[in-house]
């Protein structure tokens, strides 16, 4: 049965991959989750409906994170439906893989509004309305190391959102809130292994000292530190999750 939480969280991209695996482990520790997505609601209700099972309260929610209205909207029915705010954790994004010499505009801007846009969108929005002990966590990414051909535009997206981290962190200051980043390396998620062979991907896994692709959970657990009583003194930080990649 559904009971009603004393604590929310905003989770973006949870409709798969990643941001997936933090709802569900958000739900597990307690947290009524919005449960956001772009374009897939099957996959969006389908995931809600196993967080009910955590006896949560869940709702989904479309938007396009690049879009200031709708994460104006995105905040306001979350609060709506829960009444409160306590985590915000952005894990929306797409990585086309383009080179810089010849690469395609198109393709370019679109991760740039998707990935960095959305990343200061999201998390201004979200230091709008958290009140005091509340958690924002975006994401970059591990493979900002390791300059790999092809990885051009989303590496700069993704270190822009660490500048913004960081910026965040401190205009919030006295406010009781904390802005982090979690930097996964290769992660087995459709987004990752979209358009690799079966050699590449297991090249990708032995990178790591730990010799595997990390697991959605391993980055949905860092996530649950950050937004959890323990993490409450990281504050400004990047967590690389990477089993050692970089």
């Amino acid at each position: 049965m559904t009971t009603t939480s004393t604590k929310s969280a905003l989770v973006t991209g949870a409709s798969g991959g990643i941001g997936r695996a933090v709802a569900k482990r958000l739900a597990q520790d307690g947290f009524d989750i919005a449960v956001h997505y772009a374009g897939n609601p099957d996959k969006a209700n389908a995931i809600a409906a196993e967080i009910k099972n955590a006896g949560v309260n869940t709702i989904t929610l479309q938007a396009d994170i690049a879009n200031a209205a709708d994460v104006e909207r995105l905040f306001k029915e979350t609060l709506a439906a829960f009444g409160r705010l306590d985590v915000v954790v952005n894990s929306a994004g797409i990585m086309p893989m383009l080179p810089i010499s010849g690469g395609d505009i198109e393709s370019f801007d679109k991760v740039v509004a998707t990935n960095l846009r959305g990343s200061f969108l999201i998390m201004g929005e979200a230091a709008k309305h958290l009140t005091a002990g509340g958690r924002i966590i975006a994401f970059s990414s591990s493979v900002i190391a390791k300059s790999f051909p092809n990885y051009g535009p989303y590496i700069a997206t993704k270190a822009g959102v660490e500048g913004l981290v960081r910026v965040l962190a401190n205009e919030l200051h006295g406010r009781n809130i904390t802005v982090n980043a979690v930097a996964p390396g290769p992660v087995a998620t459709p987004l990752f292994l979209k358009g690799k062979t079966d050699a590449q991907i297991a090249e990708f896994g032995k990178l790591a000292p730990l010799e595997r692709l990390g697991q959605p959970e391993d980055i949905a657990n860092v996530v649950s530190f950050l937004a959890g009583p323990d993490g409450g003194w990281v504050n400004g930080q990047v967590l690389r999750a990477n089993g050692g990649f970089a």
